[in-house]
């Protein structure tokens, strides 16, 4: 039987591993979930906020007991959960960071006001010797930035330690 010529290169013109039959279907992966702030999927928005105010409060008090890594450890936490939770990393990378900076601003501001203590000649005093501009808020936004990267740093990790779905 000879090949014909105008064939040649043409789809179905070699019946090359045509013996086998069609190939199975590929099961589809489940969608990634939003956090939706309708009350009947995920909560309300009242409950993620009122989520977020807690965690921010732990990191908080543990930013005052001297547990300086904990904004990491709540990072490492979320990361795991969300990737449990199939949420998106452009939804809990800015929701992590904003907690993190939150409870360890509450800490500042929390031993500012009780306290008394000279939290803004403190910060000028480290922003000078850190070789930043010699301003307090310098050396408080570095500490926020401090915590956020750990949060960030923790989030990362932990959506790389939990099994995830293959893309």
């Amino acid at each position: 039987m000879a090949a014909d010529p105008r064939r040649l290169g043409k789809r179905g013109s070699y019946r090359l591993g045509s013996m086998a039959g069609p190939p199975a279907p590929r099961p589809s992966l489940p969608s990634p979930h939003y956090p939706a702030w309708i009350p009947g999927r995920r909560g309300p928005v009242l409950l993620w906020v009122l989520a977020g105010l807690v965690c921010a409060a732990i990191l908080a008090v543990g930013a005052l007991a001297g547990l300086w890594f904990l904004p990491f450890v709540a990072g490492l936490a979320v990361g795991i959960a969300a990737r449990f939770g199939r949420l998106r990393l452009r939804v809990t990378l800015p929701a992590v960071v904003i907690v993190a900076a939150a409870g360890w601003a509450a800490a500042l501001a929390w031993l500012t006001w009780r306290d008394g203590l000279p939290e803004r000649s403190v910060a000028h005093t480290i922003a000078a010797l850190g070789g930043l501009p010699a301003h307090a808020t310098t050396g408080i936004a570095v500490t926020l930035l401090v915590a956020a990267i750990q949060a960030a740093a923790g989030l990362w990790l932990g959506r790389a330690l939990a099994p995830g779905h293959a893309r």
